[in-house]
């Protein structure tokens, strides 16, 4: 692997996401670049962002775009200092070309070490190309007026080896946590980390998704029958390749019984 270039200076970056194990990962790749990336700060919210960048001032931010209290593009408007920016995102392709159309780096979540150094390279010849504080502001304000986000995700990007594949919704059969880590289960049984909580993805997912218990939320497309179960609980069958069960939580009954009408 060839050695990253080093931008001759070092930026005071923000870290900008309401998913705390997408910062720490982040956080963690930034630390093996410490002569380009100093972190000055972190944000769970586009709120928190918003003060935090207008306060500190930062050179950077590694910003996220579906988040509480004021998304990422929403934060960009009401910002006074305008760093540079760079989006850590599970956005859909149609926003990644968008992003690169406008000279705009992006993330791909889960982040990979060597994409990060691609982002390196990038700041290099952001450097070497203009004498502006910010070359990247014309491009930002464009990409700003032009897009708008999303409520929901589309496609849930996974790591498959050393790339990221897009596994579209319509094929995930059902999300589970398992401790401290999310998964999701594909309808032909495939069984992928992703970078979310299940309480997050609660939020983005669309409507077809439904949280039947603190570790499942389930495709109800993928429902093929129910059971009852004892206090007021239920037993799922899913029609996945595996022919998934999951018994629901007693504190999600009526909200399952509301997708079945009982």
């Amino acid at each position: 692997m060839n050695t990253p270039p080093n931008p001759s200076k070092l930026y005071k970056t923000l870290v900008i996401d309401d998913e705390s194990l997408a910062r720490e990962r982040l956080k963690r790749l930034l630390q093996a670049h410490t002569e380009v990336f100093e972190v000055i700060g972190e944000a769970e919210n586009g709120q928190q962002g918003l003060a935090l960048v207008n306060t500190l001032k930062p050179d950077l931010i590694f910003l996220d775009i579906e988040m509480p209290l004021l998304n990422g593009f929403e934060m960009l408007r009401q910002l006074e200092h305008l760093p540079i920016v760079i989006f850590a995102t599970a956005y859909d392709q149609y926003a990644i070309q968008a992003f690169e159309e406008n000279s705009i780096d992006y993330l791909l979540k889960p982040i990979l070490a060597e994409r990060l150094e691609r982002t390196i390279q990038k700041l290099q010849r952001f450097e070497a190309e203009s004498s502006q504080e910010n070359p990247q502001v014309p491009a930002l304000q464009q990409l700003l007026q032009q897009l708008q986000p999303t409520k929901t995700i589309t496609s849930m990007p996974i790591q498959v080896g050393d790339k990221i594949r897009l596994v579209p919704l319509a094929d995930a059969a059902y999300f589970e946590a398992e401790g401290k880590y999310v998964y999701l289960n594909t309808a032909e049984g495939q069984k992928h980390l992703v970078d979310y909580t299940l309480s997050t993805l609660e939020s983005k997912l669309p409507e077809q998704f439904i949280r039947v218990h603190k570790s499942h939320i389930v495709n109800r497309q993928f429902i093929q029958q129910f059971e009852k179960y004892f206090r007021g609980r239920f037993i799922l069958h899913l029609s996945d390749k595996t022919t998934t069960k999951i018994t629901t939580g007693a504190s999600f009954a009526d909200r399952v019984k509301a997708l079945f009408e009982i």
